[in-house]
């Protein structure tokens, strides 16, 4: 028997790296935001620096996740290749002879690595979807949200008429009109009907 070392084509050691290390980092601000919030919430927002802070760390994190996701998929699947057996047979010398008949003894299980993956796209959509609710604690959007206040109280001021009345109509024949023309003027017929007499 004779064993022969063979070594696989490509190194994808640096994509599980960074996907790692995003992923210790990311746990370790969490736990720092955590502590942060429970005891030390009015530092926090004391100048508005913390959620500032808080916000510009999280949209970083976010797309530090998307980033080094998409890095370690490519990895993945760039292992898969390089591991295949067939991939794998044509590394191997003995393998090469067509008197001899080469097979793999056990199958690959990728559902871990694969887990891996999804975990990580799902913490990228964890942490855009926290960008939100870190925004509404800036003083970014407590001045937009001040100013769209204002913004409709003068439009609600510039709408804000009186009402119109309309002039009315009284028995004697007068007409009343409120306003500019509110002077009442009444209209009547003067003197009687006219009599005619024949003197003989």
């Amino acid at each position: 028997m004779r064993r022969e070392r063979v070594f696989l084509i490509g190194d994808y050691s640096s994509s599980a790296e960074f996907f790692v290390t995003i992923a210790v980092f990311a746990f370790l601000y969490s736990l720092m935001a955590t502590v942060v919030y429970i005891f030390f919430q009015n530092k926090y927002r004391d100048n508005n620096r913390g959620p500032l802070i808080d916000f510009i760390v999280t949209v970083v994190f976010s797309f530090m996740w998307l980033v080094s996701s998409s890095a370690w998929a490519k990895a993945l699947s760039d292992v898969k290749v390089a591991t295949d057996p067939d991939e794998v047979q044509l590394l191997i010398s003995a393998c090469k002879i067509q008197t001899n008949k080469c097979g793999s003894v056990h199958g690959s299980r990728w559902s871990g690595l694969n887990t891996s993956v999804v975990f990580g796209f799902l913490n990228f959509v964890l942490w855009a979807g926290n960008i939100w609710f870190v925004f509404k604690e800036t003083g970014w959007h407590k001045g937009s949200s001040r100013l769209a206040a204002g913004a409709s109280e003068k439009q609600a001021g510039t709408f804000n008429q009186q009402p119109y009345n309309q002039g009315s109509f009284d028995q004697s024949g007068s007409y009343n009109t409120q306003g500019n023309f509110g002077q009442p003027s009444e209209y009547s017929q003067v003197g009687g009907p006219t009599s005619y007499s024949n003197q003989m």
